[in-house]
């Protein structure tokens, strides 16, 4: 890697250290930045395989590109993938995220693996548990799961929102709980808001070039709607359109368990 490369990374890191440091301290703020009050309480995919969750976090980010464009940056996260689109030094071994969408990583399957770390195992990374794409995606593993819904906002934009769950096993595995707290209770919020902001900015600028490439005739700007209610973004404030859930999809055994 080049030193120059490397040093932006560590520079990173070095500069976003006081949100690491100090995220105990703003935990209830964090755990639903982003989202609405609405999103923080309904229902997501998966809810149901960790009832009693020592970590539950639910956020939000609007987005200036349709489902489709988001959901490819999606499907492609993992180590030894397209990266976390983060803090690369920490979460991907110091390799750069990918900037462009990876074709070898578009096609998934219930069961594949997303490694979270050069080792897979059921501990280091989840599996695709269902899906149905440009809508939700759901990610498993013993004692944790992750949800991603993507829900189209007036204006031909998304709402993304992302549910993290993490029970921490004190009686059976007392080191893996403690380890998996100093990482999810310090390290979660500054990377999963990265990560967050790293799919909108490569989602908008995707969408922003096809737009410019396209026919006259045929563009159309994406903005915020000035219709329905409000949420606050990363100091964004927008305007969410709702629309009704659509859950019941790939799932392992052909449905879907939670209602709608």
């Amino acid at each position: 890697m080049p030193v120059r490369e490397l040093a932006r990374m560590t520079a990173e890191v070095l500069v976003a250290s006081p949100r690491f440091l100090t995220a105990p301290l703003y935990r209830r703020w964090h755990l639903r930045w982003g989202a609405t009050d609405a999103e923080v309480v309904s229902a997501m995919p998966g809810d149901e395989i960790v009832p009693d969750a020592s970590f539950i976090a639910t956020r939000a980010i609007t987005i200036a590109a349709p489902p489709e464009q988001v959901w490819p940056w999606i499907v492609q996260i993992g180590t030894g993938r397209a990266g976390f689109y983060s803090y690369d030094l920490f979460d991907n071994a110091a390799r750069p995220s990918a900037d462009r969408i990876l074709p070898e990583f578009q096609e998934i399957q219930v069961g594949d693996w997303v490694p979270m770390s050069s080792t897979v195992n059921q501990t280091t990374a989840f599996r695709v548990k269902a899906f149905e794409p440009n809508q939700w995606l759901l990610w498993a593993k013993p004692h944790s799961t992750w949800a991603w819904t993507l829900t189209p906002v007036d204006g031909g934009g998304t709402r993304l929102v992302t549910r993290l769950k993490q029970q921490y096993r004190w009686r059976s595995s007392p080191g893996l709980a403690l380890l998996t707290l100093i990482l999810f209770e310090f390290g979660d919020f500054p990377m999963m808001r990265r990560l967050l902001v790293g799919i909108r900015q490569r989602a908008e600028r995707l969408n922003a070039e096809r737009v410019a490439a396209a026919p006259i005739h045929r563009r159309h700007d994406v903005r915020p709607s000035a219709n329905g209610p409000t949420a606050a973004s990363d100091g964004l404030l927008v305007r969410v359109a709702r629309s009704p859930q659509r859950y019941p999809a790939r799932w392992e055994n052909g449905r879907a368990p939670w209602p709608r």
